[in-house]
């Protein structure tokens, strides 16, 4: 090594050293300072983009008691060769909370005549999952009296059949499982009718048994455990605008949430509609997704539930209509 680098050398280590035998020593005293609530942090849920129906509540039937203001929304007829048939939408006065219903009018069974429900932008469908399908129906006359319900992929290859026997003249619900035998993101539901006369159905609903709790009308079971590992202080409900309301007539209603699934009043999503280059004409709030189910989610999660009520007054970026 040449003498000067050899210089220059040892005196940058005599520096580091000298350096490291005096460097400064840092102590903290740590004092306790105020407590943390564990209601600091939590979970805002607003239902926008399908975050209820469609997301959390794992109900897989779009518009399922035909209550949107265009009643077969989601819903198309299906028919094969020789088959023919119409379809009535019904209204009853002395169901004022559910009102309509549909009749099928089966002139001739052919090859097959049914409906087909698209779900929310498709079915998502597990191989080897269960499903529970129900409907309320009521054979009022004729020999239709039996369902064949079938899952399908986007190819139309059936994924999953079961049938349904025992229908009456009288209104009551049926069910049946269905186990898929293949997996897709974009399944359809097929319900073919068998006979031929009139039969009227509400309350079309699918649901995957394995729901959160294994709950009858339950939540999405991957969803809910997803929020569960967040671990919320609180959990607020069921959102902000929505509670608003375009107007009045269509802001969050808590008392229409809760009851018999069947009871509870559809009600338009201000998101349906609220942005010009982006109409979801689609998005309802089926009310599945309840007060009820709301306050039971935080139970489960150990968070305090935060609902949400209106105020009397609709969004002010709107109408900002008042009550009374």
């Amino acid at each position: 090594m040449h003498p000067v680098h050899k210089t220059f050398f040892l005196l940058m280590v005599s520096v580091l050293l000298a350096g490291a035998a005096t460097a400064p020593r840092i102590t903290v005293d740590v004092k306790p300072g105020a407590a943390i609530s564990p209601t600091m942090y939590g979970v805002f849920f607003e239902d926008i983009n399908f975050g209820a129906d469609g997301g959390l509540y794992a109900e897989l039937v779009k518009n399922r008691s035909f209550e949107f203001d265009w009643p077969l929304r989601g819903w198309q007829i299906i028919r094969r060769d020789r088959a023919q048939g119409r379809i009535l939408i019904l209204h009853d006065a002395e169901r004022p909370r559910n009102p309509r219903h549909i009749r099928i009018l089966l002139e001739q069974q052919g090859d097959g005549f049914g409906l087909q429900n698209e779900g929310f932008r498709g079915m998502g469908i597990r191989q080897g999952a269960d499903y529970r399908f129900s409907v309320a129906a009521r054979a009022v006359e004729g020999t239709i009296g039996a369902l064949r319900v079938e899952l399908v992929d986007q190819a139309g290859r059936q994924i999953a059949e079961s049938h349904l026997n025992g229908l009456t003249a009288a209104w009551r619900t049926h069910q049946c499982h269905l186990r898929a035998g293949a997996t897709t993101a974009a399944a359809r539901l097929n319900v073919w009718f068998t006979g031929e006369g009139v039969l009227d159905l509400d309350m079309v609903s699918l649901f995957p048994t394995a729901t959160w709790k294994g709950r009858d009308n339950g939540l999405r079971a991957d969803l809910v455990q997803l929020l569960a590992d967040l671990q919320p202080g609180f959990i607020r409900f069921p959102g902000g605008c929505i509670v608003e309301g375009f107007n009045l007539s269509q802001r969050y209603q808590w008392k229409n949430s809760i009851g018999p699934v069947d009871q509870r009043v559809v009600t338009i999503n201000r998101w349906n509609f609220e942005f010009k280059h982006r109409p979801t004409p689609d998005y309802y709030q089926s009310y599945g997704l309840g007060f009820y189910e709301y306050f039971l989610l935080a139970e489960d999660l150990g968070a305090e539930p935060m609902p949400i009520v209106n105020c009397g007054m609709a969004c002010q970026f709107n109408t900002a209509e008042l009550a009374p």
